[in-house]
């Protein structure tokens, strides 16, 4: 499922020539196409026909006007079901390009090549495509595994620092929720691409390990949304104020209230929490959440897609490196966790 591709991406033309497509759909937003795309091409080898789609980058693009629109380029095209729609680029493409290949004619084959280190540890991985609609997070999706990932590390290179910083939060997770040797690996280095690639396969193979145990997210993927619960709310909010914020940056605010929420509920200890919180804070800015009504958070979390008859499910931590899954809290305890985040950065 997972390939490393080498300077020469003979794996990702191995892979084209076996499967013989009928048409090659390359999928970019502005970013990739001048970043990435062209050391694609330029490694491309083959005679089947191909076409570069562009949209543009950011969240506020992922939504069904989007997908519609290229439902409509991959008609125009005439692109039937032997086509390969190939997903180069962060989280919305491979979320939007997964989306759209799995809906059209009922579905035709895509891979993804993550170009951003979320993508890479997280999004491209585990066959959950989605779109955001009425600023609630993916609530419109499916669940359709790529054909193939290929990674490669080197993209890393092309990022700016609040994207690398973006995925590093996923990284984290990785390691709260299924490896205490892995979160002491992150916790502290220098954020740099080669700091962060030697650790890169070890995040994605958690991911892969979590999804191969629970596709359809039933029980134990459950645990991958740790953070996500409040994170998810707070980055609607920014979107509904068009001052989106990066995704990782939410899930890191999500991170220290759903592990204060451990504390509560007496599943760690007060140093745990400590060591995670100052870990979070040295490296994430304060998300100001101030200025957002609390029932306006708490009404969000209500809506996740993972909760069920109107109670809210949180995935939270019972140790460094375990995650417990479908926990109900108390409003005040939500309410104390989100005091205890805007505390968390007074100086």
């Amino acid at each position: 499922m997972i390939s490393f591709l080498d300077d020469n991406f003979s794996q990702l033309n191995q892979y084209i020539r076996e499967s013989e497509p009928s048409l090659l759909l390359l999928l970019v937003d502005e970013n990739t196409h001048e970043y990435c795309l062209p050391t694609v091409l330029a490694n491309l080898e083959t005679t089947i026909p191909f076409e570069i789609i562009e949209i543009e980058a950011g969240e506020e693009v992922k939504n069904i006007a989007t997908a519609a629109q290229l439902w409509e380029i991959l008609s125009e095209f005439g692109t039937d079901r032997n086509a390969l729609m190939i997903n180069i680029g962060g989280g919305v493409i491979t979320d939007m390009g997964g989306f759209v290949a799995s809906t059209y004619k009922r579905g035709i084959k895509f891979i993804n090549i993550p170009t951003t280190l979320l993508s890479m540890v997280d999004a491209s991985i585990g066959g959950k495509t989605g779109i955001d609609h009425q600023f609630y997070k993916n609530i419109i999706g499916t669940f359709a595994m790529p054909e193939k990932i290929f990674a490669y590390p080197k993209f890393l290179q092309t990022l700016p620092f609040t994207e690398l910083r973006s995925g590093f939060a996923e990284m984290l997770k990785h390691g709260l929720i299924a490896s205490a040797q892995h979160w002491n690996n992150l916790k502290g280095i220098e954020l740099t691409p080669e700091n962060i690639e030697p650790y890169v396969v070890d995040s994605m193979n958690i991911k892969q390990q979590v999804v191969e145990q629970d596709f359809k997210e039933q029980n134990i993927r459950k645990t991958l949304n740790f953070g996500h619960t409040i994170g998810h709310a707070i980055e609607s909010l920014y979107l509904q104020q068009e001052a989106p914020v990066p995704h990782g940056e939410a899930v890191a605010a999500g991170m220290i209230m759903e592990a204060h929420l451990s504390y509560s509920n007496n599943l760690i200890s007060q140093d745990a929490l400590t060591e995670i919180t100052q870990a979070i804070i040295s490296i994430y800015p304060n998300l100001s959440i101030e200025h957002f009504n609390q029932d306006d958070i708490y009404n969000l979390m209500l809506n996740d897609k993972k909760n069920s008859n109107g109670i809210i499910k949180f995935s939270i931590i019972d140790n460094i490196g375990h995650c417990l899954y479908d926990y109900e809290v108390t409003k005040s305890q939500i309410e104390d966790a989100l005091q205890y985040y805007k505390d968390a950065y007074l100086p």
